[in-house]
């Protein structure tokens, strides 16, 4: 443990590993505090943090057994001449259903009545199905997650370091995320928009056409700054009017 300790080599792969779980990790909150916006307000942080803490279990035991994890990418029937893995079953449901959580939200946002639509789904929210929403998503954003922790360390102990520092770091993060998003309806508008382009991927990666994720994470950063100019303007505006 100490020559880990003191091998310049792993704390490179332990805080490139914790920035990578950070950044994976940030669809991963944004479905957190979008599915917890349902429940009772003095529900919500007892379900972001189950959320969260939920991930880290799936993460660490999965984590432990690598093996398995490397066996889900290993064809285990084909049809039509299309290998299929566990794996690709895990990605297409998850995926499926982001798309479908998301699309679902979007219309609610959309087409809801506003005097009703959220007192009504509040109540008809169930603290345990909204926790069951998120385990069942937070096991699809897992095993990317720890493909990922994989690919980079070569040592159990940093990977569970840096998979552990990247949730606390996300429960930080999840109540000040979820206060903005639902202060600004736009914001969450354009945070069910990423979902879907995340559900989409997954999809992808689940049908064997991988798409970058690095293309991902550049349409995300730049729709955020458009956003974030339009909060600004929007700010700006309502200040003028109101020294008018």
């Amino acid at each position: 443990m100490l020559e880990l300790l003191n091998d310049p080599a792993v704390w490179a792969s332990f805080l490139t590993l914790t920035l990578l779980e950070i950044v994976l990790g940030v669809d991963n909150v944004i479905f957190i505090s979008i599915a917890a916006s349902k429940l009772p307000e003095h529900q919500r942080p007892r379900a972001r943090v189950l959320g969260l803490a939920g991930a880290l279990v799936l993460r660490i035991g999965l984590l432990f057994s690598i093996a398995w994890i490397i066996g889900l990418s290993a064809p285990v029937v084909t049809l039509l001449g299309w290998p299929v893995s566990w794996r690709d079953v895990i990605l297409l449901a998850g995926g499926f259903f982001l798309i479908y959580k998301a699309s679902t939200e979007i219309f609610d946002e959309v087409e809801g009545d506003d005097i009703h639509t959220t007192e009504e789904r509040v109540v008809a929210a169930a603290f345990t199905g909204v926790i069951f929403q998120i385990m069942l998503l937070d096991l699809v954003f897992s095993i990317d997650s720890v493909i990922t922790a994989v690919g980079i360390a070569d040592h159990i102990e940093v990977m569970v370091a840096a998979v552990a520092l990247a949730i606390v770091v996300m429960m930080i993060a999840a109540a000040p995320i979820a206060e903005f998003v639902e202060a600004h309806p736009s914001t969450k508008m354009l945070a069910l928009a990423f979902l879907v382009m995340v559900g989409m991927a997954l999809v992808a990666d689940g049908f064997h056409f991988h798409v970058e994720r690095g293309f991902i994470y550049a349409a995300m950063v730049f729709a955020g700054a458009v956003e974030a100019l339009n909060l600004m303007r929007q700010k700006r505006r309502k200040r003028l009017k109101a020294n008018s």
